[in-house]
């Protein structure tokens, strides 16, 4: 067994460990540490906590948190689509054309069940 074949991946692992600790370790003992009560207190949404941490949700919150990113990745197909259009063809175009509109007819059926809204 040659281990010089392996060399790259252990210097390419290396510098990675590298790249994500060095930072770290130099921030935090370079770096100021002036803490005041306003740094230290808890926020979320910029005010103070006033129930249990513990407390339950909404489960919209979690329904449009999904269906935002379900949506963002069906976009994301997308862009290879754009970039490779000339190659594909018709084919292709109408392909993409019968997967935008599944997309618009599953958003338009969200949009009126109202899962998209707040109240």
């Amino acid at each position: 067994m040659n281990l010089e074949n392996y060399l790259p991946v252990l210097v390419f692992i290396l510098v990675g460990i590298g790249i994500g600790i060095v930072p770290q370790v130099l921030g935090y003992f370079l770096g100021p540490n002036r803490p005041d009560p306003a740094k230290n207190s808890p926020y979320e949404c910029g005010f103070e906590a006033f129930e249990d941490a513990r407390m339950k949700f909404d489960v919209r919150y979690y329904l449009v948190a999904i269906l935002f990113i379900l949506f963002d990745l069906e976009i994301a197909f997308l862009f290879p689509w754009a970039v490779s259009l000339r190659e594909i063809g018709p084919v292709g175009f109408w392909t993409v054309m019968i997967f935008l509109s599944i997309l618009v007819v599953g958003f338009i059926y969200e949009w009126k069940k109202g899962a998209l809204d707040w109240e």
